[in-house]
């Protein structure tokens, strides 16, 4: 699981940096991406990336304000231009299917795959046998959304030295056993799973958050993540503007990420009035003054899942 931030201004794009978007690139795990917001600019941003669009599998909006949001109808339009065949699912809060199919209709974009709008007010939104996803309302000018992203528990390692000694040589036989199975050796003796696959392993758990003040659904969804990426869209001596606005400082992100519990974060979603690289340094340095694994989202860099 890697993340790879796509934009990661506030309101408009600059010169800088564009306005929100964030793939999850999950390329092992389902050979899949996912798209966490669709701000104007995003398809571009995209080409420019090591993303592609061909595996691009769902998207996440958190929100309706447009600079998490119009560039997604030439988003969908480019992918069927591209080729793009395979079913797309896009989640999001109520008003999103009217927003696309208007834009879609109005401008005539012909869509040639099976393209899914599936509005929601919470809860679980997606779930499979690999990642189970989490919604929360946030607290922002207009229903704003969370997205807890969980992976599932993995089967163990193959102990691949114990299968050489019981003469057992690769191919299906190992997916049989990995996956719970039990298999007879050439002697009648009976090999299960549980003696030649390690411990599962844990999944990983990604919080992405939209716009939003401290609330207590930011707790909840990010409560023991891996990861969470949150908003910070001012530094704290503007605390009652990012109040009055309905955003969060990098101060009560920071707050947030320890209150939860969660590994690492990751601040996003930066106001144009910090411009330059040492203007949003004191962004980071407010942040690591409560919590120290904290890290600026950074356009075209790839952020792994530890």
């Amino acid at each position: 699981m890697e993340l790879y931030f796509l934009g990661t201004n506030a309101g408009v794009p600059t010169l800088q940096r564009n306005v929100t978007s964030i793939g999850l690139r999950l390329y092992e795990e389902r050979k899949a991406l996912w798209l966490f917001d669709c701000g104007e600019g995003t398809q571009h941003q995209i080409l420019r990336s090591q993303l592609k669009l061909s595996k691009l599998e769902k998207i996440f909006i958190t929100h309706l304000h447009g600079d998490h949001l119009f560039g997604l109808p030439g988003l969908l339009s480019s992918r069927s231009n591209q080729g793009g065949l395979s079913p797309l699912t896009v989640y999001g809060p109520p008003g999103l299917k009217q927003f696309v199919d208007m834009a879609l209709e109005l401008s005539q974009s012909r869509v040639e795959y099976e393209l899914n709008v599936v509005e929601h007010e919470g809860g679980v939104v997606f779930d499979d046998d690999t990642f189970r996803v989490e919604a929360a309302l946030l607290e922002h000018r207009i229903d704003s959304y969370g997205y807890r992203i969980i992976e599932k528990e993995r089967p163990g390692q193959l102990n691949f030295e114990l299968l050489k000694q019981h003469g057992i040589k690769p191919g299906p036989i190992y997916g049989q056993l990995k996956n719970g199975g039990s298999v007879q050796l050439d002697n009648g003796e009976m090999l299960h799973s549980h003696q030649v696959v390690g411990e599962p392993k844990k999944g990983k758990i990604v919080t992405i958050l939209g716009d939003t003040r401290p609330c207590g659904n930011v707790l909840v969804l990010a409560q023991d993540a891996d990861l969470l990426v949150h908003e910070a869209t001012f530094l704290h001596d503007m605390q009652d503007t990012a109040r009055k606005y309905y955003h969060s400082t990098a101060y009560q992100a920071a707050v947030a990420a320890r209150d939860a519990g969660v590994k690492e974060l990751i601040l996003t979603h930066f106001s144009s009035r910090y411009k330059d690289d040492q203007q949003i340094e004191q962004l980071l340095d407010e942040a690591k003054t409560v919590f120290a694994h904290t890290e600026l989202a950074l356009e075209h860099q790839l952020f792994p899942v530890q």
